[in-house]
């Protein structure tokens, strides 16, 4: 069960309407590497894990990644406020407009709809935690890019924060690899399951 707090757990102020940069960022809501990826597959992953503190961890960063599907959304949201239809058709924004007008919805930036196929739930700890750190870091690398074309300080003061959390998610995943390589009998990645991987006589 969560508490949710009626506010963003980073504030976002965009005083500068930007439907064009809208369409870049609203990737990291549905887009293969974004929130709402990260957040159902820490979220689901977590009932595979045979590790308490592990559990514990995936709940705590599934449930952020909320947080932080919240704050792109509001991104989203204010870049695209009171936009004229001039704005619209000028900017590139017409396809997403005529089909979404300026509601928020899941997709890439190349308008490609969210998808439960871009995230992963093997049911293996070690598999999905080498998953998670992957994720995380992709994640970065499309904050990072983000970064390359925006200008307006608004809009980059919260990427850099969820860009922060990434590189922090990442870690502590990192941490939850070597908690659970520690809990094995074997620090072969690929000997997880004894009755696969160890012979025994016929």
């Amino acid at each position: 069960m969560w508490r949710y707090e009626k506010r963003l757990q980073y504030p976002v102020n965009i005083t500068t309407p930007n439907p064009k940069i809208a369409t870049f960022i609203m990737s990291q809501y549905g887009g293969p590497d974004g929130e709402m990826g990260a957040s159902m597959r820490y979220l689901s992953q977590r009932y595979a894990m045979p590790y308490k503190e592990c559990k514990g961890l995936l709940t705590d960063i599934g449930t952020e990644e909320l947080a932080h599907l919240e704050i792109v959304a509001t991104i989203v949201h204010q870049l695209t406020r009171n936009l004229t239809p001039e704005q619209v058709v000028e900017s590139g924004f017409g396809p997403y407009y005529i089909d979404h007008t300026t509601g928020i919805w899941p997709q890439a930036a190349g308008g490609v709809p969210f998808n439960a196929c871009e995230f992963q739930s093997k049911g293996d700890p070690i598999t999905d935690l080498v998953e998670d750190m992957a994720a995380e870091q992709k994640a970065r690398s499309t904050y990072d890019n983000i970064l390359r074309v925006i200008t307006d300080p608004d809009i980059c003061d919260p990427i850099r924060f969820l860009r922060e959390r990434e590189i922090v998610h990442f870690q502590r995943f990192g941490e939850a690899l070597r908690i659970t390589q520690d809990n094995l009998d074997s620090k072969n990645f690929y000997a997880f399951n004894p009755s696969f991987d160890i012979r025994k006589p016929c």
